[in-house]
């Protein structure tokens, strides 16, 4: 089996790349650490701002805990060409009440699933990128993406 040859990529198009590739992917991957060992699963980001991606969690799901003992993580995301993005990051829990109002109000389902912004069980995670790395289809070529083109 031949290794396909990606495209070159023009780096002045990595933010606009990185971006499309965020946008085709409705479920990415968040990787966090429990203990010594990683852990994966899809989340459904609830609002992105440039490489800030928020995430909404129930304060009963495992991943809270972990982000709570270390709050490094990295999400993946893929499109349907197999070109990833990964964003490394530092989840906080958002406590900016307009930002969380913002969420709220644009999400039907976070206001019918938990009935109130000041639902106990809700969290808003905020990730604020460290690296953000973009690869072409099965190229194995990571490219740094400037965070602020």
């Amino acid at each position: 089996m031949t290794r396909p040859t990606p495209q070159p990529i023009d780096p002045a198009t990595l933010p606009q790349l990185a971006r499309a590739v965020i946008a085709a992917d409705r479920f990415p991957q968040l990787a966090t650490v429990d203990g010594d060992q990683p852990r994966l699963r899809p989340v459904s980001p609830v609002k992105t701002d440039g490489f800030t991606v928020y995430v909404a969690n129930l304060r009963r799901y495992h991943k809270t805990g972990e982000i709570a003992a270390n709050p490094k993580v990295e999400l993946c995301y893929r499109d349907e060409r197999h070109d990833q993005v990964r964003i490394t990051g530092v989840a906080e829990v958002l406590t900016d009440r307009p930002l969380l109002e913002e969420i709220w109000s644009s999400n039907p389902l976070l206001r019918q699933y938990l009935g109130s912004l000041d639902n106990p069980e809700l969290i808003v995670y905020r990730i604020r990128p460290v690296q953000v790395r973009f690869m072409r289809e099965w190229a194995l070529d990571y490219h740094d993406v400037p965070m602020n083109p």
